[in-house]
């Protein structure tokens, strides 16, 4: 590439990112929620941005509300049979993306709740990242919530 479209693409990067320049550093968890699956096991969901212009990835999960806390995904196993796994090496959240933590696909797992996730409440989760360190996210318990709600809200940034 030459000096001069450098040059250009540079200028169209920082004109594109506008207002959104000071939030360049950051991890952004938007539209997050919670949910029981039954009484002793429940979800997370969220979109998980990374802003810090530079590759990370989410390694680990924590919360107080389950015995276990982990990041599960959803594999198709063949003949219509969906298995539902933990994955060790976290989710890889490339600079500049997002990554959909959602039903049928990755998701924050609660295994052995503590406590009744009620509709209303809030939960408290730590995301542990490789490169941005710990980000405490308050995620609303919706119970009412469908699958293919959209929206964004909730938004929480690493510090």
């Amino acid at each position: 590439m030459s000096f001069k479209s450098v040059v250009i693409a540079a200028a169209a990067s920082l004109t594109l990112a506008g207002a959104a320049f000071a939030d360049m550093s950051k991890i952004m968890v938007e539209d997050a929620y919670a949910r029981a699956s039954n009484k002793m096991a429940g979800a997370a969901f969220m979109a998980v941005a990374n802003h810090t212009g530079e590759d990370d990835r989410l390694i680990a999960v924590s919360s107080d509300i389950a015995k276990r806390t982990e990041l599960h995904t959803h594999k198709d196993m063949g003949d219509g049979v969906m298995k539902m796994m933990h994955v060790e090496e976290g989710f890889a959240i490339p600079a500049g993306e997002t990554h959909m933590l959602q039903r049928g696909g990755d998701h924050v797992m609660f295994m052995g709740l503590t406590q009744e996730l009620k509709q209303g409440d809030t939960v408290t989760l730590t995301l542990t990242f490789e490169k941005a360190g710990d980000v405490v996210v308050e995620v609303p318990v919706d119970l009412e919530r469908k699958a293919s709600h959209g929206g964004m809200g909730h938004t929480k940034h690493s510090n």
